[in-house]
């Protein structure tokens, strides 16, 4: 028979505070935790634990013991064999060689078909699934490129009943199970919290997000425990490029510990570096933002920061004034958006540069308007740079180009020059206020590049080549900007057309999933969310405005174009010709045109 199992689906320098206390001493006696291991406190109890299920769980029903089978190593990584080899064969399970600690790794797969289970004469069963590779979680919470390739996986069904009985209710026994530990995206989405933790970027003026996650059956007080090794480990490999960790060789001393809103973190940080050991306080406040009183920071046992982790948050983690404004290209020109029960805007730009306007991107920085416009000529298309106050007057025009995507901002937290990036041609570009292109090597197999967009950090970016997403970290040193080593994100989404933000680490993403749709994807490719299922048409034009804990809004802010039509989400509805500002009505007889291009301003 066949059994389906169900599958789920700071920007801105923040300033240093002043430090108390005595100095770092070069060197005292300390205690290093290299154990790596839960340290729990006696009597803890986690108010938002989630145990993985058990062999029993699923009584006689086959299909939820493999659905089970897949979640069974979920949780702390010490006990992920133990809780596994419930579900095995007893004759099996020496196959399984243990690992511990730091060792232990799982297989994060998402599930392309139904499971396939074939029942025997003997009451066995044979068991294939059908699998995308999504990556290999950690035991420090990182979600890693995968290893394995297989996409499919054979194992087998046993009943656990006594043999010669013809009782059922013993429940199974996998057999012959593979030779790793696999975990499915639904597992990691039900048993896990995604937690955003921070980095500082290379000259260390702003903090770039990592994702991680986090058991859901580690008690709430042990939180601070880990999110500091996390810190203290540094950020994921792809996001080196462009964040930096502590001092090399730093250790936590101990256990974080703390409780009733005091807190304490004893680290062995080399060298006298008081900025960063501030910093890293700064890194801790973000990255528990649940988490507030004061926490104490020693440095060799000797205390260096006492800080109100609130008044920590309290300092903008982006540079962002005020909320986004809806915006189009209408009859050639870029408009405002009036939506019923959103504020409107004005054009910020010089009516003179705001004509043959294919697509627009503009940012607010430091109060001014970036402006960079994609404008079409006899010749092909040009990109035309302005920056400047409300309204900007002075533009500059880039070489010709025969198509060109629509421009993006990377936002910067201090004085820099503007700089952006467009795709044009098939390739990727780099751009700054006078209009001048650079191109950018990314290190991929030669592939048209479809479609950018920067994260609010401005130290990351998406990217679409030859239809695949990916996601790399950028350095922005000297006034260049160097693309680090991409990662594939992987999705069910295939033939992606464009990308954009959606929060800190989600990605809003346009493909085929047997037809155009838009999905909300993880920036690692372990959780998707349809947002639109069907959008009739390829999506040509995208654009959102990622939810922040700045100024945040609602999540599912995002346009979108398909076949000529523009729409906003969410829910979905297309734009109306109505609902364009300061438009002059049509001569009689002239058919108006449709809205097109639509982004936000913020």
């Amino acid at each position: 028979m066949r059994v389906r199992v169900v599958a789920g689906v700071l920007c801105g320098a923040l300033a240093t505070v002043a430090f108390t206390g005595c100095g770092i001493p070069e060197r005292s006696e300390v205690q290093i935790d290299e154990r790596r291991e839960p340290a729990t406190e006696a009597g803890s109890v986690s108010a938002w634990s989630k145990e993985p299920p058990s062999p029993s769980n699923s009584g006689t029903d086959s299909e939820a013991f493999v659905r089970d089978f897949l979640s069974a190593a979920a949780g702390e990584p010490d006990r992920a064999y133990d809780r596994v080899k419930q579900f095995v064969a007893p004759e099996f399970k020496s196959r399984m060689q243990d690992k511990r600690g730091s060792e232990v790794e799982l297989t994060v797969v998402r599930l392309t078909d139904a499971p396939v289970i074939t029942n025997n004469v003997d009451r066995s069963a044979a068991v294939t699934i059908s699998v995308q590779q999504v990556g290999v979680l950690r035991a420090d919470g990182r979600l890693v490129p995968p290893v394995s390739t297989e996409t499919t996986y054979e194992f087998g069904l046993r009943s656990a009943s006594p043999a010669g009985t013809a009782d059922d209710g013993g429940g199974f026994y996998i057999t012959d199970p593979p030779n790793l530990l696999l975990l499915s995206d639904t597992a990691l989405r039900d048993y896990y919290e995604p937690q955003a933790v921070y980095f500082w970027n290379s000259d260390r003026t702003r903090l770039v997000p990592d994702q991680r996650y986090l058991p859901l059956t580690v008690p709430t007080e042990r939180r601070l425990n880990e999110v500091v090794k996390w810190l203290v480990d540094g950020p994921s490999d792809w996001l080196s490029t462009g964040a930096v960790g502590l001092p090399d060789r730093t250790e936590l001393i101990n256990n974080a510990t703390g409780g009733n809103g005091r807190w304490e973190v004893n680290l062995d940080m080399p060298g006298d570096d008081r900025t960063r050991a501030d910093q890293f306080v700064t890194q801790l406040a973000w990255s528990l933002p649940d988490l507030d009183g004061k926490l104490e920071l020693k440095v060799r046992n000797n205390s260096i920061v006492v800080a109100d982790l609130a008044e920590r948050r309290s300092r903008a983690l982006y540079t962002l004034q005020e909320g986004p404004r809806r915006y189009c290209v209408y009859e050639g020109a870029v408009h405002p958006l009036e939506i019923a029960g959103e504020p409107g805007g004005t054009v910020p730009l010089d009516p003179g540069a705001n004509r043959n306007v294919v697509s627009a991107g503009l940012a607010r920085s430091g109060g001014k308007i970036l402006a960079a416009l994609v404008v079409t000529g006899s010749d092909g298309q040009r990109l035309s740079v302005g920056t400047g106050p409300d309204p900007v007057t002075a533009f500059k025009k880039g070489p010709v180009h025969t198509a060109i995507g629509r421009p993006v901002w990377l936002r910067a937290a201090g004085t820099e020059q503007p700089r952006g990036l467009v795709v044009a041609g098939g390739r990727l570009y780099r751009f700054d206020q006078n209009a001048q292109m650079t191109p950018i090597a990314l290190n991929l197999p030669p592939a048209p590049v479809n479609a950018v967009a920067a994260s609010l950090d401005g130290q990351r970016i998406a990217v679409v080549v030859g239809g695949l997403l990916y996601v790399a970290a950028l350095n922005l040193a000297g006034g260049g900007v160097t693309v680090g080593p991409p990662r594939r994100v992987a999705t069910s989404l295939t033939s992606i057309s464009a990308v954009d933000w959606g929060d800190e680490n989600r990605l809003i993403v346009a493909g085929s999933a047997g037809r155009p749709a838009i999905y909300e994807v993880s920036v690692d490719g372990a959780v998707q969310t349809p947002l639109k299922d069907d959008t009739g048409a390829k999506v040509t034009h995208l654009s959102t405005y990622p939810v922040n804990p700045t100024i945040p809004v609602p999540s599912g802010a995002f346009m979108y174009e398909a076949n000529g039509v523009a729409y906003r989400g969410s829910p979905v509805e297309q734009i109306q010709r109505g609902e364009v500002g300061l438009v002059t009505p049509p001569p009689s007889g002239v058919r108006p045109g449709n809205p097109s291009a639509p982004f936000f301003l913020y």
